[in-house]
């Protein structure tokens, strides 16, 4: 597989999930259907936070010197992120308990996994940060919709970010297989765990909006 191609290849594979990962009901999936401000803005500190935690991790476990500073960085990225977030809160704790993505990624072995998960990872994080982009415009808050474009901005970045990992570390088509699988399986637990939350509500996760 060639690099440039990677990306758009996970997007194709998992369109339809990223489709509804990407609709008005993730918000109500991350909040408890409790769509306010305050609710928002905890969920993506929490995200955040969670991030930064796992690329760390990442980080400590890097199998070369370019993941290491690329994870690095984006543990640093996803910290500065999460203080954006928390600055616009009161009062903010973030919680112990790992969602069934970041749990994932952090269970995974080795850079060429990890290079392959970060895209997955991007795609569903670009997704959800429009979602709170369009949330704040809906709530005419300007201000906080341009912090949230942003760290979008940031976020859609990483796609090349992990592209560029595999590059350095993909030697074969297996290899690249690999990181095509942790890539679509990440997307993959991602809308899992979107669609069981919304089953639970009774609400169809199938709709997109």
């Amino acid at each position: 597989m060639h690099p440039d191609d990677f990306a758009d290849a996970v997007a194709d594979e998992k369109a339809t999930e990223l489709d509804r990962l990407g609709s008005q009901q993730l918000l109500i999936s991350l909040t408890d259907a409790e769509l306010k401000p305050r609710t928002v803005l905890a969920a993506a500190a929490e995200s955040e936070h969670t991030a930064a935690e796992t690329f760390d991790g990442w980080a400590a476990g890097a199998d070369s010197e370019r993941a290491r500073e690329t994870f690095e960085r984006l543990a640093d990225q996803e910290q500065g992120h999460y203080e954006r977030v928390v600055a616009e809160l009161d009062e903010f704790e973030p919680g112990d308990a790992l969602d069934p993505m970041h749990d994932f990624l952090r269970g995974l072995d080795d850079d060429i996994e990890r290079g392959g998960a970060l895209v997955g990872r991007s795609l569903v994080g670009e997704r959800t940060l429009l979602q709170v982009v369009s949330f704040f415009i809906n709530e005419a808050d300007e201000r906080r919709a341009d912090v949230f474009r942003d760290l979008r901005a940031d976020t859609r970045e990483n796609v090349e970010d992990g592209v560029g990992i595999l590059s350095d570390r993909c030697e074969s088509n297996g290899d690249w297989n690999r990181a095509f699988d942790a890539a679509t399986e990440t997307v993959q637990v991602a809308y899992d765990d979107y669609a069981d939350t919304l089953t639970g509500m009774g609400l169809d996760p199938k709709p997109i909006c």
